[in-house]
């Protein structure tokens, strides 16, 4: 119970990474929030584990205000927000457009900008924040030159964020999926090349991550056993960017 009397919030919690994470966080005591703008996904993964949802478009300042306020208020406390919700497609460069920036800056980057800030104020004891990014945010990937850029700058952000609000006790940290089995993977990698083995091949582990493994991460970095850890970078990959 790593996560007894905690109260956290997880965006994009409707699916994959997100709902293991909320899932996973509950088991382990917590009491938590589920937020997506996927409102029937939303609800069915909290009532999965006897959560709470709140539809919210992290773009929305207002949105992120009127969310946590209403945890404060049932709650009395914020103690670790997961900043998982995010926009992804592949598309090459000179195929991208600007309104096509705006739209995925708005919820990958600016999305946990707004949660930073509006849960900083609301940590009165401390607490953990964990900002998703993604090995396209250390490595470039060809077709992920939006998706990328929005990944590389929140790493940028959990770094300034861990310096700044480290007086208040609160710790934020980056955690950095590689390949992980669910919706986005499949987005981009169709399925029977997932499942070749020579698609592997650069990866020592030989296979895609599974949502459950990049929630216990999550769950390192949102309990008391990292609490030396602000400013750091969590890479859960099977070692494809980190043996070459």
């Amino acid at each position: 119970m790593r996560m007894a009397g905690k109260v956290a919030v997880i965006t994009g919690g409707a699916r994959g990474q997100g709902a293991a994470e909320a899932a996973l966080f509950a088991r382990e005591g917590a009491r938590v929030v589920v937020t997506d703008v996927d409102e029937t996904g939303g609800r069915a993964t909290a009532a999965g584990f006897g959560g709470e949802f709140a539809r919210m478009d992290v773009s929305d300042e207002a949105a992120w205000e009127e969310v946590l306020d209403g945890v404060l208020a049932r709650h009395g406390r914020l103690d670790v927000l997961v900043n998982n919700a995010a926009r992804y497609w592949t598309r090459p460069l000179m195929e991208e457009s600007v309104s096509g920036l705006g739209q995925i800056f708005a919820v990958n980057l600016h999305g946990p900008f707004l949660g930073i800030r509006a849960a900083a104020k609301r940590m009165s004891g401390g607490g953990s924040i964990i900002n998703v990014s993604s090995t396209a945010g250390t490595t470039g990937y060809p077709g992920h030159g939006a998706y990328g850029m929005t990944k590389w700058a929140l790493r940028g952000l959990t770094k300034v964020a861990a310096a700044e609000l480290a007086a208040q006790g609160i710790r934020v940290n980056c955690l950095i999926p590689g390949a992980i089995a669910g919706p986005m993977l499949e987005q981009s990698v169709p399925a029977e090349v997932l499942a070749d083995p020579a698609h592997w091949a650069g990866t020592p582990l030989a296979r895609a991550g599974r949502p459950d493994e990049v929630a216990q991460a999550a769950l390192f970095l949102a309990c008391d056993d990292s609490s030396y850890l602000t400013g750091t970078e969590l890479v859960v990959d099977g070692g494809a960017t980190g043996t070459g």
